[in-house]
Parts: structure tokens; C-alpha cells; sequence
């Protein structure tokens, strides 16, 4: 079955991307690259590009609704992993770049 995330990329182009420093690759253990983040407090760092006007990860490749993929998926922060296809927050990220609900 196709993962139905690799022909949309809506919710990385409608959130900001909030999460704790120690997910860095920078720490011990932590997997995210750290040169795609900026810090918000001592512990919270944001994905660049998700706090833009429009926002639009940084690691989000391709066209929104066509064809794109996340440069990180292996990597990608916890926020990101959690956002399930067909949730609530799926569907508003969809409905903000004119593309239909996905069914849960």
C-alpha cells in the first residue's frame, strides 16, 4: 500500500515543528540534524522553515499535493512522526493547501 504522505507534504507546510533539544543528533542518542533547527528556550528547538509565512519545512522536498518527500524521514522529530494520516490535523493541513480529506 502507498503511503499516502508521499503525494502531499500538507502538514509540513501548515505547523510549526516544536520539540526537545536532546532529540538533536547533537546529544546523546537524539537523531535530528541539528543544522536544520533553531532554539527556542534552553530546551526547545523549531524546525527552520516552520515558523515562515508560509510555513514550509526545511526538509520537505518536492510539490505540496504532487510528489515530495522529507529529506529526514529516518530523522524526523517526534511531532512529525506522531501526525497520523487521515487524523484531524491531517486533514486541516490538506484543506489549507486545497486538497480533499483523507479518509482514517
Amino acid at each position: 500500500m502507498m503511503n499516502p504522505c508521499t503525494a502531499c507534504g500538507a502538514c509540513c507546510a501548515a505547523y510549526r515543528v516544536d520539540f526537545h533539544r536532546l532529540d538533536l543528533d547533537s546529544a546523546p542518542g537524539g537523531a535530528v540534524p541539528a543544522g536544520l533547527t533553531f532554539p527556542l528556550t534552553a530546551n526547545l528547538v523549531r524546525m527552520r522553515g516552520s515558523d515562515d509565512f508560509p510555513p514550509r519545512c526545511v526538509a520537505l522536498e518536492g510539490e505540496i499535493g504532487r510528489n515530495v518527500r522529507c529529506g529526514i524521514y529516518q530523522r524526523r522529530p517526534g511531532p512529525c512522526q506522531e501526525l497520523e494520516p487521515g487524523s484531524d490535523a491531517c486533514n486541516r493541513a490538506r484543506r489549507k493547501h486545497g486538497l480533499p480529506p483523507l479518509a482514517d
